[in-house]
């Protein structure tokens, strides 16, 4: 026999759960605030009862000691009195009635139809007709409970006892109390489903936002980290949305700057990993022959070192700790670089000019950066050529440049040779690896700045480093690297 199946119950989404606790709430409130209203409307009902009771009280009190007959002589017998009462004196509401008991016989009532005939039930008009003091107290009726009083009273020369009894019937009155609490109930909870409804449609549109971060980061994986929340507003919900997409950045940055290392390192090593297995697979026992394979081996290790050092620049380029920011005095860093740059090789160094400022940045990854430019100056120069470094500052900007007159650059290559592993398609070709002008816009890019080069055939270059005197919050990835993790992806 198959064991019990458990279904398993449907989760609760967000929209459903905030708007059922808020309606419980709200209806919770209302239930406390309409019964409160309702037992304090009751409350009234009874003390304006009683009330009433005693004003009727004092007017029988007032009524007697001063009423006279048509003659102007007082009135000899209680009946007569009563009936002058009760044809004076009219109910103030349909829920009242007053009756006069003489001689324990009930004799007259007042004007109108009263709810219910309390004068014909024998029992209440014995227990009334009992009384010899002024008494209060309650009965049952067919209009439900009645509050009452018997005022007793007496008149000189007549033996026969008199009183005059007053009917408050208090569930009749209630019922008002009850009619309007029943109306104001349905009506609130009519406006609680209102609430609860617009509520439902405003948390669809409020927490839509998140609904569409649990079903994008759903749909995400390694291989597509590309989708985004569309982002409308300002509120905590779309600053989540922001945040939420600020985040898949960082991350498909950080994929991308993985797949170009490995795709980069799997590239460029495995020509000299190549050429290493090969030398040393045809080494024979000839010291010559296993001296020149050394000297090879070890020129192409030194090569594949570089070439690691260089892809470690660039992937750390995409992490927050990538620069190290300090005030940098722009005219002592450009004769620093001039004086580091002389043992690259026999040429005219010289500082062209001088920026008396102070840019916030990087002044080792800036010195790594003109020295890169100063090194490649030296690759495309002879001995005896010019090779100048200078800075300037306006307008917010301070521009490095190192300058030089070689053969220049081609216009078709002036944008490809910042691109990894390219180099310029003149004869006299780089020895590297194709990336240090890479990594020269690098680090001009997580400054906020640009590279640029500035070069024709036959007249030399300048290379440009153009910086911001205070450059942006960094950044997960350049633009430079997001564009590129973007076409790699």
């Amino acid at each position: 026999m198959a064991g019990p199946r458990w279904k398993r119950r449907a989760p609760v989404s967000a929209r459903a759960r905030i708007v059922g606790w808020m309606v419980l709430l709200v209806g919770l409130a209302l239930a406390v605030s309409v019964g409160l209203s309702w037992r304090v409307l009751l409350a009234r009902v009874d003390e304006r009862a009683n009330a009433e009771l005693v004003h009727e009280s004092r007017k029988l009190r007032t009524f007697a000691s001063s009423a006279t007959d048509q003659r102007g002589n007082p009135y000899r017998k209680v009946d007569a009195l009563l009936e002058r009462y009760l044809q004076e004196t009219l109910p103030e509401a349909e829920e009242e009635a007053y009756f006069s008991v003489v001689a324990g016989r009930p004799t007259h009532r007042s004007l109108g139809t009263a709810p219910a005939r309390l004068d014909t039930d024998p029992a209440f008009v014995a227990r009334v007709a009992a009384a010899t003091e002024p008494t209060y107290g309650w009965a049952d009726s067919s209009a439900g409970a009645v509050r009452y009083a018997v005022l007793p009273v007496r008149v000189a020369g007549d033996p026969r006892p008199g009183a005059l009894v007053v009917l408050e019937f208090r569930d009749l009155q209630r019922r008002e109390v009850t009619d309007a609490v029943r109306v104001l109930t349905l009506v609130g909870f009519g406006a609680l489903a209102v609430a609860g409804l617009v509520s439902w449609l405003l948390a669809g549109r409020v927490l839509a936002p998140i609904r569409l971060v649990r079903q994008t980061a759903e749909r995400i994986g390694e291989s597509d980290l590309t989708r985004r929340i569309a982002v409308s507003g300002d509120d905590d919900v779309a600053q989540l949305a922001r945040t939420f997409n600020n985040m898949l950045d960082r991350l498909e940055a950080a994929f991308a700057a993985q797949r170009r290392f490995l795709d980069d390192a799997g590239h460029e090593l495995r020509t000299p990993i190549t050429v290493i297995r090969g030398h040393l697979e045809l080494m024979g026992d000839d010291p010559a022959d296993r001296r020149e394979t050394t000297v090879l081996v070890t020129d192409e290790l030194d090569r594949m070192s570089r070439i690691v050092d260089d892809l470690i620049v660039l992937a750390k380029a995409t992490q927050p700790d990538f620069l190290t920011l300090a005030p940098v005095d722009v005219a002592d860093l450009t004769v620093e670089v001039v004086a580091k740059a002389r043992v690259l090789g026999p040429r005219l160094w010289t500082v062209a000019e001088v920026a008396e400022t102070t840019v916030l940045a990087d002044g080792q990854r800036l010195t790594q950066a003109l020295l890169q430019l100063a090194a490649n100056a030296v690759q495309h120069t002879t001995q005896g050529d010019k090779i100048a470094v200078g800075s300037t500052a306006s307008g917010g900007l301070v521009r490095l440049w190192v300058t030089d007159t070689g053969p220049g650059v081609a216009p078709d290559d002036q944008e490809r040779i910042f691109e990894r592993f390219a180099r310029g398609s003149e004869e006299r070709r780089s020895e590297g690896a194709g990336l240090g002008l890479t990594i020269v816009r690098t680090i001009a890019e997580a400054h906020g700045g640009v590279v640029r080069v500035d070069s024709a055939p036959g007249r030399g270059a300048t290379f440009i480093l153009e910086l911001p005197a205070r450059p942006p919050p960094a950044a997960p990835a350049t633009p430079h690297e997001q564009r590129v993790g973007r076409a790699t992806g």
